[in-house]
């Protein structure tokens, strides 16, 4: 009886510490993808700053420095207006 409690115990923990954050954090960046609009500040996966000129159902124009790049909606990370800015 208590390896079934203790197991059931463990099953709660990883649960509320690994799962339910890494859900919460999933759902965020789809609403964050879902939302963008043109003129927004990105991030994408590789680094790369810039913002957004178009946004199609799954593509998204970026124009970083002199430079216009498409991008899927799935490799953009987050927005750069949430980034700290050093100097």
């Amino acid at each position: 009886m208590d390896q079934i409690v203790l197991i059931v115990l463990m099953i709660v923990v990883f649960y509320f510490f690994m799962i339910r954050p890494n859900m919460k954090k999933q759902k965020t960046l789809k609403k964050f993808r879902e939302d963008l609009s043109v003129g927004d500040k990105v991030v994408t996966i590789g680094g790369i700053h810039g913002k957004v000129l178009s946004v199609d159902s799954m593509t998204v124009l970026v124009q970083s420095d002199n430079s216009k790049l498409r991008f899927d909606k799935s490799a953009l990370l987050e927005s750069a207006a949430d980034i700290p800015q050093t100097k």
